[in-house]
């Protein structure tokens, strides 16, 4: 997390959050719809990749921490950051797809990352072909407890009535959400303070904030089937993912949201 202090943002820094929201939301769009069997990871990657370059916009997980790709492309059973590679989909699977792009006066560090600039950050689930019912569920569940705690993203409230509101919705619903990782901040990082927990936690240290307008958050829900918690694949080139313990799925949905005097505005937005 970049610096403890929340950042309320300017109507000019907003405006450009707000490009940066619809780029990064096309490309998440443009990457469900290349969901399909016999498409590597990697393949989806670098269309992805050009997509969002194309947009005169830079990828804001390019080589971000270390990470080897341009977007989180988790399968089955890997909750986030799965590395782009030679695994190819196929039918039955889903996909989620972690999406971040940045526009502005970004500067790109030797390994390319942009440092600065605004950014725009979202994650949809995918099936990829016909999948079974329980897929499709936990897809669905994942997707309608992020908007049950959009609805608590309002000025006044603290991060902890979203984070109610997701945990709620998911455990209601006979899942388990992921604890180690959190939704964010954003702006001209990436992740910036305050952290969005999924659930609320026990020990409350000061890590609920009361939200205020011209905060910009993410909100996404990390969901997975079973109880037992997610372990660490390590990966060849020593990247490490989070996956279930026991083979279930898991299901990630993310947006961008301008807390506002009223309703809440999505930022990753494009229609889709």
């Amino acid at each position: 997390m970049a610096g403890d202090r929340i950042i309320i943002k300017s109507a000019s820094q907003i405006e450009l959050m707000r490009r940066a929201g619809r780029i990064t939301a096309l490309a998440r769009a443009y990457a469900g719809s290349l969901v399909q069997p016999g498409i590597t990871t990697r393949e989806l990657d670098k269309e992805v990749e050009k997509f969002i370059r194309k947009q005169g916009a830079v990828p804001s997980f390019y080589h971000l921490y270390g990470f080897k790709g341009s977007v989180c492309i988790s399968v089955n059973d890997e909750i986030i950051h799965g590395v782009p590679g030679n695994r190819k989909l196929k039918e039955g699977d889903i996909v989620s797809i972690d999406v971040g792009a940045c526009i502005g006066d970004y500067k790109l560090d030797r390994n390319g990352t942009p440092v600065g600039g605004y950014h725009g950050d979202c994650c949809g689930t995918f099936a990829c072909g016909k999948v079974s019912e329980e897929a499709e569920r936990i897809i669905r569940v994942t997707e309608e407890s992020f908007w049950k705690g959009f609805e608590q993203a309002r000025t006044g409230n603290h991060v902890y009535d979203i984070s109610r509101a997701v945990q709620t919705h998911v455990e209601g619903a006979g899942y388990s959400l992921v604890k180690d990782y959190t939704g964010h901040g954003i702006g001209r990082s990436v992740h910036e303070a305050p952290e969005i927990p999924n659930y609320v936690p026990q020990q409350r240290l000061g890590g609920n904030p009361r939200l205020m307008k011209n905060m910009v958050i993410c909100v996404e829900p990390m969901v997975y089937a079973g109880t037992a918690a997610p372990r660490h694949r390590r990966m060849p080139d020593g990247w490490t993912v989070p996956v279930t313990a026991d083979g279930k799925l898991s299901a990630h949905y993310e947006n961008t949201i301008l807390i506002t005097n009223g309703e809440p505005e999505v930022l990753t937005w494009c229609g889709d």
